[in-house]
């Protein structure tokens, strides 16, 4: 019996230790439905490499200048068809649980450069991440052209509200700009990481498992304004 009980804490432990939010769509390297995908996101505490968690290219997603991404997430309790059918407002008392930690900041920014620098083309705050919903960002109209394979990321970065903790996720994409583009100027928050600082949080909804209120209008019209 004490056996029992000592395996039922560790699968406890485990399962909260491992449990977390992750970019869902655009498919990022080690996401769900690839090889490497382990459970895990790219956050330090996990000793994940930065950028991208060291994981190898994943599939290629399409996009282009000025036009919406809607981005998904996964929650580590979803199951398959909670992936098929989300995302899709429902009953808090029927809700699968997220590891949303409170909300926070969560970020969006393309690199050119394999991740060696980023440049912001969203942000959402306080109730972000939340795999029950949509978050749509707009690619700037007038950014350049990415088509170099292994170079070209769209990149989610979240900075969590209830516990410090950063979370971290590229997708491989393949972006057709414009000539002459110009690349955003602004870049993004990295905490926890060598050099940068450590025990941050960001403001939240205070939400830790429900969904949380979903994307605010205002900041929806400030992305699409690129007002961020």
């Amino acid at each position: 019996m004490k056996f029992a009980a000592i395996l039922l804490v560790l699968v406890s432990l485990l399962a909260s230790a491992t449990a977390h939010m992750a970019l869902l769509y655009p498919t990022p390297r080690g996401g769900y439905g690839t090889k490497q995908y382990n459970g895990r996101v790219h956050d330090s505490k996990w000793t994940q490499k930065f950028p991208c968690g060291g994981y190898s290219q994943g599939p290629i997603t399409k996009m282009k200048a000025g036009k919406l991404v809607y981005v998904r997430f996964l929650a580590s309790t979803m199951k398959a068809k909670d992936i098929k059918t989300q995302p899709k407002p429902t009953s808090k008392s029927k809700q699968f649980s997220q590891a949303r930690h409170g909300g926070g900041t969560c970020e969006f920014s393309l690199s050119y450069d394999g991740g060696k620098s980023f440049h912001l083309i969203g942000r959402y705050t306080k109730s972000c991440p939340d795999a029950y919903y949509e978050w749509p960002i707009k690619i700037p109209k007038n950014v350049p052209s990415c088509t170099t394979k292994g170079k070209c990321l769209f990149v989610w970065s979240w900075t969590a509200n209830i516990l410090a903790q950063y979370y971290h996720n590229c997708a491989d994409i393949h972006l057709t700009g414009v000539k002459n583009g110009k690349k955003p100027s602004k870049s993004i928050s990295i905490v926890d990481f060598s050099g940068h600082k450590k025990g941050v949080k960001a403001p939240g909804d205070g939400i830790k498992h429900n969904s949380g209120s979903g994307p605010n209008k205002k900041e929806i019209y400030n992305n699409m304004k690129g007002k961020y």
